[in-house]
């Protein structure tokens, strides 16, 4: 593909492209084989894909082995379980080098994740179901991939699977032959391979990204990546939640180690908790906006809590957490309307709650604001329970979004 001049991007429009961009360019780096993260040379990230699995892929696609892959993937669940024999022999090989932690994974900082996971997990249920789920609603490139792609006609599912990556991550066997982290990860992965060859095919998705080949680049995967662990660290800071030192780097490595799995290129992951900050303020900040497909992504997700009988997660609950945790603009441009209890009473009351939560204020607020506070974290961990009580299964997409609007 050629290259784009600035004026060509302006012909396409001031829409969503456009405006990512024109966006600040980022130095990305990607790293040699058996680097650490943020090591390498510079690449073109923005048209870097996963070469590997989107060949291998596609190839099941052309020879209609779709099925056949699905249910032989339905077997394995474990890390360290043995792959199905009825896997085509070159993804078998694939999968079994992909599953393999990199030479630079700490088991140690691993450890030290499990601690962060246990002391923040009600935290990390509210901001994994909700402040990254969200985000993906206002990401360009991830909105339109998820809207046009099957995901986009079962939006549900996919939110169980997102729901089943932050659940996995935070177990105690995450990355071990018992856990289940390595299998999502490398599932979700081929999901991605599966998309960069459908969605090219979809004439709306297509006519919409003319100038981009595939979807799901290096560069869009880390932006994905931000709405995660970067996404959730700023926020338990802008709360004031204590966070020890070395689970913090606990948490970062696991989600480094996450990121490895799912295919992005070492020197693309931030090294350093600083990395990650200065890489999200220029690659995911400036793309943060409200599109067509966003909007009607956010407005099914802020039917999330009828959806699954969590009565107190009404779209009114769901649209002020919107705002207070994405800010005025991303709210007003997804066209979520001001709460007149809601708005107020999580601008002045939430910071006191999580003080209080952590023990660091003993008094200061309304014993009901607490208990209503408490209660919203508790119904987002049952939400990810809720999802996780039937086998969810990641399996290859047959078609794209049949039912766009």
């Amino acid at each position: 593909m050629e290259d784009l001049t600035r004026r060509r991007v302006l012909q396409i429009g001031a829409g969503t492209g456009a405006a990512l961009l024109a966006a600040p360019a980022f130095g990305w780096t990607s790293a040699l084989a058996g680097t650490s993260p943020g090591n390498g040379p510079t690449i073109d990230a923005k048209r870097t894909w996963d070469d590997e699995p989107d060949e291998l892929i596609a190839d099941i696609y052309r020879h209609r082995d779709v099925t056949k892959v699905n249910t032989a993937l339905r077997g394995w669940t474990k890390n360290g379980q043995t792959l199905p024999k009825s896997l085509p022999a070159d993804l078998r090989m694939f999968i079994d080098q992909a599953r393999e932690l990199p030479d630079w994974a700490d088991r140690g900082k691993l450890s030290d994740a499990v601690a962060f996971n246990q002391k923040r997990g009600t935290y990390l249920g509210a901001l994994y179901g909700f402040a990254s789920g969200m985000m993906s609603a206002v990401i360009p490139h991830e909105a339109m991939a998820v809207y046009y792609s099957r995901g986009g006609a079962a939006l549900k599912d996919r939110i169980s699977k997102t729901a089943k990556l932050g659940y996995d991550i935070g177990s105690l066997n995450a990355y071990q032959d018992s856990g289940e982290m390595a299998v999502t990860c490398v599932k979700t992965r081929l999901i991605h391979s599966a998309v960069r060859h459908l969605l090219p095919q979809q004439h709306q998705w297509s006519s919409r990204m003319p100038y981009q080949e595939k979807p799901i680049t290096q560069a869009d995967q880390m932006v994905t990546w931000h709405s995660l662990p970067t996404t959730v660290m700023r926020m338990l800071k802008q709360w004031q939640v204590p966070i020890n030192p070395a689970e913090s780097a606990g948490f970062l490595h696991s989600w480094q180690v996450a990121g490895h799995m799912l295919g992005i290129q070492d020197g693309l992951i931030p090294a350093t908790w600083a990395d990650s900050e200065a890489q999200a303020k220029i690659a995911l900040d400036p793309v943060r906006k409200g599109t067509t497909e966003g909007r009607k992504l956010a407005d099914m997700l802020l039917d999330l809590g009828f959806n699954l009988d969590l009565t107190l997660l009404s779209r009114g609950v769901l649209g002020a957490l919107t705002r207070f945790m994405l800010g005025d603009r991303i709210a007003s441009e997804l066209r979520i309307p001001r709460e007149p209890v809601w708005d107020p009473l999580l601008e002045t009351a939430w910071g006191p709650f999580i003080l209080v939560r952590e023990g660091i204020l003993k008094a200061g607020m309304p014993k009901e604001a607490y208990w209503t506070f408490d209660e919203i974290l508790r119904q987002f961990v049952l939400l990810y329970i809720s999802e996780l009580r039937m086998p969810i299964t990641i399996e290859l997409p047959y078609t794209n979004n049949p039912h766009y609007k």
